[in-house]
């Protein structure tokens, strides 16, 4: 019934016929439920390709001519999901973003493609839960003959559909990399898990063969740049392979700086070295560096020489400037530092800045967003634990990334009090000033004065 429904829509909304045109435009379309944005964005890779606004029945419609075939993404926020296209096609999609990708399915030319590719990001989603609770704890040869069998079976799947419907080469080199490099990627992580969860000493002694496809990786495929379980990979294998020739070649050496720094520097280097393609080059030491950063609380010289090293092996990186507001926005929320001036608006629409609040009083701000309802509800859970804990603190909150109008109708909802809750408009200058990253971060300060820059409110 689902399936005759959406051709019915199809059909009579953006004329989806079951092989594909013979014009090189592309037509996607969709009709969402319980919409929590008022337009879809189409992006390719980290470009804005579109964005169409929802009708009065909530439904969206992209005519793109002249587009490259690939994969795609389209983003209604919060959320966002993959998309195939290629020239010709008419492809609808209907979801409920109550159950974003559970309830999504994909209908017209392609559908068999785009579906497969959902279902193998679910069920990524359900073995990743797996993988942490069971597998890694098995010895290595039992998890190499599962790891096997979950793959073998989903390319045992993707030959059949391929031998039952027309999926183009480019299509199926896609789904097929999709399953490899997910499977691959487990077994880059399994080593470290390994030890954690059985809590041996030193890293298990793996079979011979463990990393047998590693003579096959791909290191420069553009088609896969932003492929999710590629680029994972990726993030693991650096990983790996940077504490694996630090192990053999740098044991012995006596570390006058930080071993994060060290490190991270041989992964900026084995970077360098493999990987030429621009996107992924850039993506991958952005990753680098946000980890390093955000994650490993070295002094202010070692991250300002970890920065330096950075800017030697990636020249003209795409990501220069959010990387150097990083490294800013970290130094300016040390301990004994005031914190930065930034306005909000009150819930009376008067203008603050956080010093203002913060003067002659211990206070700690949170953040929240009202794109996700979970979230926010378990923050003010948390806020509400710490006011007993903490009485000799105020807790503020700073919304980012909601319309104003909507924020005043959430915490009317809530029922807090909403003269220690502000809102802002400029979700960059703040996630970048303040270093909002995770959404769980806080910052106490006394008398406007930071205490601690990188608290979380969880760990307290």
């Amino acid at each position: 019934m689902i399936r005759i429904l959406l051709c019915t829509i199809v059909l009579f909304s953006v004329a989806c016929t079951s092989s594909k045109k013979d014009s090189e435009t592309v037509l996607f379309a969709g009709e969402i439920v319980n919409p929590t944005s008022d337009q879809v964005v189409l992006f390719k890779g980290g470009e804005k390709i579109d964005s169409a606004k929802l009708d009065s029945k909530n439904r969206f419609k992209f005519n793109l001519a002249n587009i490259e075939n690939g994969l795609y993404h389209f983003n209604l926020a919060p959320e966002y999901q993959y998309v195939y296209l290629e020239k010709g096609d008419s492809l609808m999609v209907r979801l409920n973003t109550i159950y974003f990708d559970e309830s999504l399915v994909f209908s017209g030319t392609n559908e068999e493609l785009n579906n497969f590719l959902l279902e193998l990001f679910l069920s990524a989603e359900e073995e990743d839960r797996a993988m942490y609770a069971e597998y890694y704890e098995m010895e290595p040869q039992e998890f190499l003959s599962k790891i096997s069998s979950l793959k073998n079976d989903k390319l045992k799947r993707l030959n059949e559909l391929r031998a039952e419907t027309a999926i183009s080469d480019d299509g199926y080199e896609l789904l097929a990399g999709n399953i490899e490099y997910t499977y691959n990627r487990y077994k880059e992580i399994y080593p470290f898990q390994h030890r954690r969860k059985t809590a041996e000493e030193n890293i298990h002694e793996l079979p011979k063969g463990f990393y047998a496809y590693r003579n096959t990786i791909d290191y420069n495929n553009k088609n896969f740049t932003y492929l999710r379980p590629y680029y994972d990979f990726m993030k693991a294998h650096f990983g790996n392979m940077s504490y694996m020739n630090c192990i053999k070649g740098c044991e012995n050496r006596n570390f006058k700086t930080s071993k994060h720094l060290h490190f991270n520097k041989h992964k900026l280097q084995l970077i360098d070295s493999l990987v030429v393609e621009k996107e992924l080059r850039d993506n991958l030491f952005r990753n680098v560096a946000f980890d390093y950063l955000l994650k490993r609380k070295d002094k202010p010289e070692y991250n300002e020489m970890f920065l330096n090293e950075f800017k030697t092996v990636s020249k003209n990186n795409m990501h220069i400037e959010e990387i150097e507001n990083l490294y800013q926005g970290i130094a300016n929320l040390q301990p004994s530092k005031v914190i930065p001036n930034l306005s909000v608006a009150s819930f009376d629409n008067e203008t603050r800045t956080l010093s203002e609040i913060g003067k002659n009083k211990k206070v700690m701000f949170y953040f929240w967003s009202g794109n996700n309802k979970k979230q926010y509800q378990e923050i003010f859970k948390r806020v509400a634990e710490l006011k007993d804990k903490k009485p000799d603190h105020e807790f503020v909150g700073i919304n980012i990334r909601t319309d104003y109008s909507d924020w005043k109708v959430i915490l009317k909802n809530l029922g807090v009090d909403t003269r220690s809750q502000y809102h802002t408009d400029n979700y960059k200058e703040f996630t970048e000033t303040l270093v909002i990253y995770p959404m769980n971060k806080a910052i106490i300060t006394n008398n406007g004065v930071i205490v601690d820059g990188f608290s979380n409110i969880y760990y307290n």
